[in-house]
């Protein structure tokens, strides 16, 4: 791991991680259905705006534009050749922001899923998968990043293969899940399946902890539910800017800069030390997250009925972790918002 990253987990109660990828880079100009990761080569100055956003508003570390970097999903646009490439800009531009910062900064190369079904269910094999994501994990080690950051992941078999992966690159990593099924994954997984999994790898991430999903006070219930699980690392929670809502043909999403305050701070409480945002996050919302961290103690834990009061209600009445939530169904990992 990282000096710096290593540094600041032992010295510091919380560290604010970034907000969204996808929701920044299309208020930009991004068009739906193009890869992201090209402007890391054809817009540097946007995806150096995109880093020095989360950066002012005073993330302490922030991810890579590089989420569907791997060959897989790169193929999908012809640019399969491209991984090293893509992925080693996306990292020297977050390097660069990084240095200029003027303080300690991380930054976190991210990876995404594959896209693809894992065998047996999929054609896709652990072999392949450790391939392309050894792939992408050498191209954002070659840009400078700190931490290698895996999210939005379903499958464990998918999470296992990066873990194999990052090893082979001799890189430090952190990997969340997105409970988005009645508090499981859509391949089935839950907030304690995942603890007891990650506890078990050969090589363990330096942090790990849940992303995306639906709204945020299921996400701080995953968040109890691993807490509960007793982890051996430091827990990630990245929620979702409330719930996302179609208006005048586009995405929105109704949580305001005040409730991602209360949800940070919540967080907390919940036993998450690496709290950022995921889909609908911005650098406002960021500030007011960091404010609130700054601000106020961290406080005992609450309850579900605190959590609903102050973020909402939850979106399924069962976690997962009761046996009642709903059979493994095939996907194809998404984009992270």
């Amino acid at each position: 791991m990282t000096n710096t990253f290593a540094k600041l987990l032992s010295e510091r109660d919380w560290l604010l991680a970034d907000g969204a990828t996808g929701t920044n880079l299309f208020n930009m100009g991004l068009s739906s259905g193009d890869a992201p990761e090209m402007w890391n080569v054809d817009e540097p100055a946007k995806i150096t705006a995109l880093y020095k956003g989360s950066v002012d508003a005073g993330s302490d570390l922030f991810l890579t534009n590089t989420f569907g970097g791997n060959a897989s999903r790169l193929k999908l646009h012809d640019a399969q050749a491209r991984v090293h490439e893509l992925n080693k800009a996306g990292a020297e531009i977050g390097r660069e922001v990084a240095d200029a910062s003027g303080r300690n900064v991380i930054v976190a190369g991210s990876v995404g899923p594959t896209g693809d079904i894992m065998a047996p269910m999929g054609s896709l094999t652990h072999e392949i998968a450790v391939e392309m994501f050894h792939e992408q994990a050498e191209g954002l080690k070659a840009g400078g990043a700190d931490v290698l950051w895996l999210e939005t992941i379903s499958a464990f078999e998918e999470y296992a293969a990066v873990a194999e992966a990052f090893a082979m690159a001799d890189m430090p990593w952190c990997g969340t899940m997105s409970f988005d099924t009645a508090g499981r994954t859509m391949m089935g997984v839950t907030s304690k399946d995942m603890v007891r999994k990650v506890g078990k790898l050969a090589n363990a991430p330096a942090a790990f902890g849940a992303n995306c999903g639906t709204g945020a006070s299921d996400l701080l219930r995953t968040i109890l539910g691993m807490a509960e699980a007793g982890p051996a690392q430091p827990l990630i929670a990245k929620g979702n800017a409330g719930i996302p809502k179609y208006h005048d043909g586009h995405i929105h999403y109704d949580g305001t800069p005040e409730l991602m305050a209360d949800y940070a701070t919540l967080a907390r409480a919940c036993g998450a030390k690496i709290i950022g945002g995921c889909c609908g996050t911005t650098p406002e919302h960021l500030k007011k997250m960091r404010e609130a961290l700054e601000s106020s103690p961290k406080g005992p834990q609450p309850s579900l009925d605190q959590i609903t009061a102050a973020l909402g209600a939850f979106s399924s009445e069962s976690d997962g972790t009761d046996g009642t939530g709903p059979a493994r169904a095939a996907r194809r990992g998404r984009r992270r918002g």
